[in-house]
């Protein structure tokens, strides 16, 4: 419970916090990863060559900071953030030690604005909000444990079959190696993926779950991430997949994770999913469950590429567009000479508002959509601006949701 003069320290500092968010949280790496090494392995240094990481952690600080005395805004935040901790195994210690360095941090950047009783209060903030997490994450693990085939911490698993999809994805099709059951898992969760690597220590990697709950079988379907940029480095562990993972050998894989789920509506009021890319990944899992269980309602499934040539699940999504309610649009932005004339593809161009507005039924929809961050950010924008209502989005990003929000329209 946090004190009154907590929330209102906190109040009055929030925005020359947020002013300074990403500062701090630069700060607050470098300090952590000099002084406590060891937790370096549970962040993927990709995210955080490119910023990503330092940016989602500005933006939860301010979201945590900006509702400090609202926190029930926060219970969709709080579930993201411990499922996250949970897929890489958080642990209780752990939190001291992010405490003491964020504190640094804070001081470090802000200097003497940072008082004795600010200290005190952002101290007390962190220790209540470490205190939900850490009781939610230990829901999450007691459940993981008790669910039938179910476990903690990491397991191995038996590569049965690869199976390219495109030029740039591979499905890997993962089954018990000791004969007992693999658990149930919820249409759009992840599992996470660890080596050691021969050459580069690495964090574990999430990679959804593409196929539907119930199949005796895990299936990730793993794109190969290359560098776009000078300096930046590849998906290490995405590359050594594609090359050195083949059928037979043995994976360590950590229990389903993830809270972007599907929800069947109540009132059979249609849902649309919107994939970009290899966002397809966790919404092939959500059609695939609602078709194996004869949904009754409309189903619309968008699957936006570049090309056929890296285009995942062409055959699977012309499958299901052969079932009932089921309607799967495939559109390329760029598109090989004959792709459409072959029939590969129903249309070319971006997934604007135009395209969203005759495609779909928005009025009364449930939309769900997944994709690169440019894909992300034009489907947000743009549903907003038809006037979908957020509790109708629902949507995983692999970053600062805020990147997405703050790009969309204000509608009043």
């Amino acid at each position: 419970m946090l004190q009154p003069t907590t929330v209102d320290i906190v109040k009055q500092i929030t925005p020359a916090v947020a002013a300074e968010a990403e500062t701090i949280t630069r700060a607050f790496y470098t300090r952590m990863f000099r002084e406590n090494p060891e937790v370096q392995a549970y962040f993927n240094a990709a995210h955080q060559h490119s910023g990503g990481q330092q940016r989602a952690l500005a933006g939860a600080i301010c979201a945590y900071f900006s509702n400090i005395d609202n926190l029930e805004q926060l219970t969709g935040a709080v579930e993201l953030i411990a499922q996250k901790h949970c897929s890489l195994g958080i642990q209780p210690d752990h939190y001291p030690i992010v405490g003491k360095h964020l504190l640094a941090a804070i001081k470090e950047v802000m200097g003497d604005a940072v008082t004795p009783e600010v200290e005190a209060a952002v101290l007390d903030a962190y220790q209540v909000l470490a205190q939900v997490l850490i009781d939610r994450e230990a829901a999450i693990y007691q459940q993981q444990r008790e669910t039938p085939g179910g476990w903690n911490g990491y397991r191995d698993l038996v590569v049965e079959r690869r199976v390219p999809e495109s030029e740039v994805v591979t499905s890997f099709y993962l089954r018990s190696g000791d004969g007992r059951p693999l658990p149930d898992f919820a249409p759009g969760q992840y599992v996470t993926v660890r080596f050691d690597h021969p050459t580069t220590p690495t964090s574990p990697r999430n990679y959804s779950l593409s196929d539907r709950p119930g199949t005796g079988y895990f299936r990730i379907s793993v794109k190969r991430e290359r560098s776009l940029t000078e300096g930046a480095p590849s998906g290490l562990i995405s590359n050594h997949l594609h090359d050195a993972v083949q059928e037979g050998e043995v994976v360590q894989v950590g229990p389903p994770c993830g809270e972007f789920t599907i929800e069947p509506p109540a009132d059979a009021r249609p849902m649309v999913l919107l994939a970009g890319g290899i966002g397809a990944t966790p919404l092939m899992s959500m059609a695939r469950h609602l078709s194996h269980h004869g949904a009754k309602w409309p189903v619309y499934f968008l699957h936006a590429a570049r090309n056929s040539r890296v285009q995942a699940f062409a055959s699977e999504l012309r499958e299901l567009g052969s079932r009932d309610n089921f309607h799967v649009h495939v559109r390329y932005d760029e598109p090989l000479a004959d792709d459409l004339t072959e029939g590969r593809c129903d249309s070319m161009g971006r997934v604007d508002i135009e395209f969203l507005r005759n495609w779909t039924p928005y009025r009364d929809a449930e939309f769900y959509f997944c994709g690169p961050s440019p894909f992300m950010i034009e489907v947000h924008s743009a549903l907003t601006e038809l006037g979908v209502r957020p509790d109708r989005m629902h949507f995983e990003y692999f970053g600062p949701r805020q990147e997405i929000e703050s790009k969309s329209p204000v509608i009043a």
